[in-house]
Order: C-alpha cells, then sequence, then structure tokens
C-alpha cells in the first residue's frame, strides 16, 4: 500500500479551507482513498466552517475568508 498527501480543498459560506490528507493506495482497493480518520477530519473542518466556529476549523486546516471582487 502506498501513501501520498494530497491537498483538499472544503467551501463553506464565505470562507475556504485546506485540508491536507492521505491518499491510501493498495491493490485491493477500489483507486486511491481516504482513511476514515481523514474522511473525518474532513466532515469536522466541513461542519467547523459551517458553524462558524473558525478556531476549531484553524486547529485542522489552513482557512481563507472569501471577499468578492466585484458585485455581479
Amino acid at each position: 500500500m502506498t501513501q501520498r498527501k494530497h491537498t483538499k480543498l472544503i467551501r463553506e459560506k464565505n470562507f475556504a479551507a485546506e485540508v491536507t490528507v492521505e491518499l491510501l493506495d493498495s491493490p485491493e482497493a477500489w483507486g486511491p482513498h481516504l482513511s476514515p480518520e481523514d474522511a473525518a477530519k474532513l466532515d469536522s473542518v466541513r461542519l467547523a466552517l459551517r458553524n462558524g466556529n473558525i478556531s476549531k476549523a484553524q486547529e485542522l486546516s489552513r482557512v481563507y475568508r472569501l471577499t468578492p471582487i466585484s458585485a455581479a
């Protein structure tokens, strides 16, 4: 089984978060996949952003505030 680091991007409301996870690639599995722990990490970051708990999201990822350049 091989492991490689990958950055997933999550967007909620006016925030975006970069979450570093490991993709697992094994001959028995169907393509690269996440471990259950990394899947839970993504869910935790998404829920924290959705609830406005930015400090919790920052513990697990790099968080950005999105601002529009111009109104459309």
